[in-house]
This record gives structure tokens, sequence and C-alpha cells, in this order.
């Protein structure tokens, strides 16, 4: 399980390092997308085949569907840990995200969110005023 919050800065080529505590979970090839809220998600290979077959289920003949899978497999790249525990995000995931220098890795259970510094920060202020009413509307599923 992924968790916890780590800074880190994408470099000029792109190269971002790859907190020490995700890497051994991760593993050595991993499977970084477009995620939701202009963020990466990052799965390990065994949990990007589960979404895989997943997604692999949805009907083709729904608009929604069809363009939920188009985007987050479009955006789909194998990345490998170099020898400095360093990752290559490519320059259209890079974009997507906003990720410039600063960026902020966290941990959400079975996946890992890259952020950038400044958006995962608006994101955590906007969700602060209203956790209390988000953990409301999520006592129906016993949290």
């Amino acid at each position: 399980m992924f968790m916890g919050e780590y800074k880190h800065n994408v470099d000029t080529k792109g190269r971002m390092i790859v907190p020490a505590k995700f890497r051994e979970e991760l593993g050595e090839t991993f499977v970084v997308t477009r995620g939701l809220d202009k963020c990466l998600f990052a799965y390990p290979m065994n949990e990007w085949k589960v979404i895989e077959e997943k997604l692999k289920q949805l009907p083709l003949t729904k608009k929604d569907a069809r363009a939920f899978t188009r985007f987050f497999f479009s955006g789909a790249v194998e990345c490998e840990v170099d020898k400095q525990g360093r990752i290559n995000i490519p320059a259209n995931l890079r974009t997507y995200a906003e990720l410039e220098k600063e960026c902020v890795v966290i941990g959400v259970s079975e996946r890992v969110e890259i952020w950038a510094n400044e958006k995962w920060e608006d994101y955590v202020e906007e969700s602060e005023e209203s956790f209390s009413e988000i953990a409301e509307n999520l006592l129906d599923f016993d949290i």
C-alpha cells in the first residue's frame, strides 16, 4: 500500500526521483498515465493489469467509456527506474500535469500520484474546507 507525501523536483530533462519508500512496491518498471484532477497516476505492473482488464470490460458502444479508455491508455507509458532512482516523465505527461520543477509525490493506496506542487497545495486547501462534508458523504460506504 502506498501512503505519504514527498516533495521532489523534475529536472530540465524531465527526470524525477521516485521516493525510496515507493520504489520497491512500484518495481523496476511501472506505468505512469494521465490521472484525474490534472495529476499523473503511477501503478505497479500487477495493479495496471487489473485496471486494464476492468477497462476492457467497458462497453465500446458507450461514448463515456470510449472517451475515458482513450484518455487513460493514450497517456500511459512504462517507466524504468534508473540507478539514481529516477524516472523520465515524457513531455506530454509533464505538460498535462503542469510539472515544471517542484512536484509532490503522494501515495494513494494502490497507486502513486504525481502533482505539480502548486496544484497540490491548491487542491489540499480547497479539500480542507470541505473535508467534513466529503467525509459525511462517504459514511454510506462504512468508512
